[in-house]
């Protein structure tokens, strides 16, 4: 094998094959649930009743719902770990078992996970940080570090799974989850695994982060009418709303799939990590970091802007983030732009941080399964300066041959990944 490293999508490296699919969502615990509520554009978004949030700017979120962590963990295992830990092994187990993948049969050094957070268990902190203030240190518990570390859901999916191969956690903001896809794509290319378990999860819906979250002006001010709060490139967009969940992906060398007969969803053909260098939470004005990484991503699979079906955006109902994303696709896509369709999962799943870049990617790929583009609801008076086809309020049925999934985060993350419909 050898690894063509140009960044032209050309030479004889790996190819690198989607064969299972794992979602725990606002919408439902398991994919086919969160697929069902996006194709009748449902919204996950309710008010957050778990904790007070009187004088709080923002009172709703994406609440994952009646998920049972004992489904996929020990009681023990259960009681000692965080959400976000829950939700990635659920996701992980249900990709797993999608994709008819017997663990047993395989070698474990040859297995990997990518899987990571952009917050992490901070749940764990804040619940333990009243703890030692009001009962004193030997309250605390014994497992908080394990809890709270973002690495731990990667970890804890491969001890579950006997994974001895690279085991690692991108942490890239919001740009996480299609990080680590990237990054597990690139696992495989570079030989050091046959197979990757990839994605992110998240679930930080907390006092802290969501008041911290609504004292930086970023989440929506719309809390009377939940379903109505996150509205991605319209008009009347004020701010994105926190949600929580978990994507997970296997990703298997092509010829590791044939060779067990796997079923194959999709390839993955590009990827690209950018940095915009700029500010701790403001993108550059121009738009230019995304720019590259979606340029970069399409070169990287050796794929035209034309052949682009869909773009799953990272469209999170800001007042900046819309606009600039739209800038970045004229600039990356030129006349193309106007005929690729753009629709942003964040209007129904809520915006799941580190997670996001996972579940859109979920969302593209089942998309390329059944023949449908997901919906950008709560679209109604589209922006003057968001103009391209956002796929408003209905699925809508297309073939979808090659799709992007885009990324980005504070510190001017910047990631997109291309995706190839293996049944064209």
């Amino acid at each position: 094998m050898s690894f063509n490293g140009n960044g032209s999508g050309n030479g004889s490296r790996r190819r690198v094959v989607v064969t299972g699919m794992g979602a725990v969502s606002a919408l439902g615990n398991n994919l086919e649930s969160t697929w069902a509520g996006m194709m009748n554009g449902e919204c996950g978004v309710e008010p957050i009743t778990h904790f007070d949030t009187t004088d709080y700017p923002c009172s709703v979120a994406a609440c994952v719902k009646d998920f049972d962590p004992l489904d996929y963990l020990e009681k023990r295992d259960a009681r000692r770990m965080a959400p976000f830990l829950h939700f990635a092994v659920g996701a992980a187990q249900q990709a797993i078992q999608d994709a008819n993948l017997d663990l047993s049969l395989e070698d474990p050094t040859r297995i990997g996970v990518e899987i990571g957070s952009g917050i992490g268990g901070s749940d764990v902190v804040e619940e333990q940080r009243v703890l030692l203030e009001s009962k004193g240190v030997r309250k605390v518990n014994p497992a908080t570090i394990p809890a709270l570390l973002v690495s731990m859901p990667a970890c804890f999916v491969a001890i579950t799974n006997n994974i001895r191969g690279p085991v690692n956690s991108s942490v890239s903001a919001c740009a996480t989850g299609v990080a680590g896809i990237g990054e597990g794509m690139r696992r495989i290319i570079w030989g050091d695994a046959d197979v990757m378990l990839v994605g992110g999860t998240e679930a930080a819906i907390t006092p802290l982060v969501v008041g911290a979250f609504g004292r930086l002006t970023a989440l929506s001010n719309r809390s009377a009418t939940p379903k109505r709060a996150i509205t991605p490139f319209d008009a009347s967009r004020d701010g994105t709303v926190i949600g929580e969940g978990a994507g997970v992906l296997v990703l298997e060398s092509l010829e590791h799939a044939q060779a067990r007969g796997a079923r194959i969803l999709a390839e993955v053909k590009g990827y690209s990590l950018t940095s915009d260098a700029y500010h701790i939470s403001s993108p550059r004005d121009d738009g230019s970091g995304a720019t590259r990484a979606m340029s970069n991503a399409l070169k990287d699979g050796g794929l035209l802007p034309e052949e682009i079906t869909y773009i799953a955006a990272h469209g999170t109902g800001t007042p900046i983030n819309d606009p600039l994303e739209t800038k970045s696709i004229k600039a990356t896509f030129g006349e193309a732009a106007y005929d690729v369709a753009i629709s942003s999962v964040k209007s129904m799943l809520g915006h799941t941080l580190g997670a996001a870049g996972a579940l859109s990617a979920v969302a593209a790929i089942k998309g390329m399964q059944e023949g449908y583009i997901p919906p950008t609801i709560n679209l109604e008076t589209p922006d003057p300066e968001c103009d391209l086809d956002y796929v408003p309020n209905e699925p809508r049925q297309a073939k979808i041959n090659a799709a992007m999934v885009n990324g980005f985060g504070f510190g001017g993350q910047n990631a997109s990944i291309v995706l190839k419909n293996w049944n064209n």
